[in-house]
């Protein structure tokens, strides 16, 4: 399953997260795939795709965040699997 993971930076501690990813990297708990991500420019939300089978390897990740960033986790599809989730198998 894939995940759309917004990482909200608390205030003031944006210096201090890429610091930690710089020293620590990810710290991602084995099972737990980082697929890509993208910042706002005001450099205070991550918007992270995430891949696992259980949706509590996020939640051991996020410990090691918390402290820094609040998390939001929406479950997430490809837009091109959408159509068949919404329509259902192409019939031709």
């Amino acid at each position: 399953m894939r995940y759309m993971v917004i990482e909200r930076f608390k205030p003031g501690r944006v210096r201090a997260i890429y610091e930690r990813a710089r020293n620590e990297g990810r710290m991602l708990p084995d099972g737990l795939e980082y697929i890509d991500s993208w910042v706002s420019r005001g450099l205070d939300v991550c918007f992270q795709l995430m891949e696992c089978d259980d949706e509590q390897l996020l939640e051991r990740w996020f410990r090691h965040w918390s402290d820094l960033a609040d998390f939001e986790v929406i479950p997430v599809v490809f837009s091109t699997e959408a159509s068949s989730l919404a329509l259902g198998p192409d019939p031709s």
